[in-house]
């Protein structure tokens, strides 16, 4: 129920940084992380805050403040009653829009006293598997990480496309340490043709169920003539609805993540298309906190594949936080989101 009452009050906008150190340096093919650069925007109205989190940047601080800048510019649309869809009609970097568009759907359901999921039409959230991601790392190093998670059943393994037979090593390290669990491999577009004719009929052997992203975005169209033992799947190659056409014939599956798609409302939108399109879903993440993961679990109730992990890999987490638990993500409260 709303916890205020009297004439309605103009939504006003606060946004700020956050640089969270990781708890262990993270690598994947292109850099090494040891922070996350998030940014938070919130939107109070009427006694209530929706909040959204995005990282408009993987690396750079100056950018991720630039982006602040960017979303501050938005405080007299926002005063001015901004909503969904006038906030689609704006010309915004992706992860800003993320930032926004989640907090406006969170707002509106506090100040409707529902649900995000009731708001969208969807069931109410369940539980879900995740996957927990192995960044790039000595084989023996990678395969010891493995088998400290046992609770983890599904696991995903950077790689990173220096060497085959190393990337190759590295995933039969994690197959021998962990013989039950459910292997995803990303190369993060790491990997050239050639190599990737060369490693599927091997990741096939290994029991590896995905390959995310093996080619570099905007490079990937010899896929549409290539019959991959493992399926394969679109992550930076397939950002929203405009970029859906082209991973069509090429990818089996497609990562949503919500700051490629520019928030909750497209993210949506694009899962409606893939599944129209015969496309599986992955849902992905950044390396934000429960914050950012709350919106895109909503999404993943749809997916085969789940990659919110990015909480594990922070040195500190919102409270409340979305809870993990023996492989599982639980649904956020609705203190934190949704």
């Amino acid at each position: 129920m709303m916890s205020r009452s009297g004439p309605p009050t103009a939504p006003s906008l606060h946004v700020f940084a956050e640089n969270i150190p990781l708890r262990e340096p993270f690598r994947i093919s292109r850099m090494e992380f040891r922070h996350s650069q998030v940014m938070v925007a919130e939107i109070a109205a009427d006694g209530h805050v929706g909040r959204g989190e995005c990282e408009p940047h993987e690396s750079d601080p100056a950018l991720r403040d630039r982006a602040m800048a960017d979303a501050w510019a938005l405080s007299d649309h926002v005063a001015q009653g901004l909503d969904r869809a006038g906030l689609a009609a704006l010309p915004l970097t992706r992860p800003i829009r993320n930032a926004l568009d989640c907090a406006l759907w969170d707002l509106e359901a506090k100040r409707r006293g529902t649900s995000v999921a009731a708001l969208a039409g969807c069931p109410a959230p369940a539980a879900l598997p995740t996957v927990f991601t192995l960044g790039i790392d000595a084989p023996a190093a990678m395969a010891e990480k493995a088998a400290r998670m046992a609770a983890w059943t599904r696991l995903k393994i950077k790689l990173g496309g220096e060497e085959a037979a190393l990337d190759l090593r590295r995933v039969a390290a994690v197959r021998g340490a962990r013989a039950d669990a459910e292997l995803i491999v990303d190369a993060n577009g790491g990997w050239t043709m050639d190599g990737l004719r060369h490693m599927a009929p091997a990741l096939a052997e290994l029991g590896v169920a995905l390959i995310e992203q093996p080619l570099p975005p905007g490079g990937d169209a010899p896929l549409a003539d290539y019959a991959s033992p493992v399926p394969l799947c679109a992550d930076e190659s397939c950002l929203d609805r405009q970029s859906l056409p082209a991973v069509i014939g090429r990818y089996a599956y497609i990562n949503i993540k919500l700051d490629k798609t520019g928030g909750l409302s497209e993210a949506l939108a694009l899962a409606d298309a893939a599944e129209a399109a015969g496309l599986g879903i992955m849902v992905g993440c950044m390396t934000g906190t429960s914050l950012a993961m709350a919106p895109a679990h909503l999404v993943a109730q749809r997916a085969r594949f789940v990659d919110l992990d990015g909480p594990l890999l922070l040195a500190w987490d919102r409270t409340p936080a979305m809870c993990y638990e023996q492989g599982l993500i639980h649904p956020a409260e609705p203190a934190l989101w949704g």
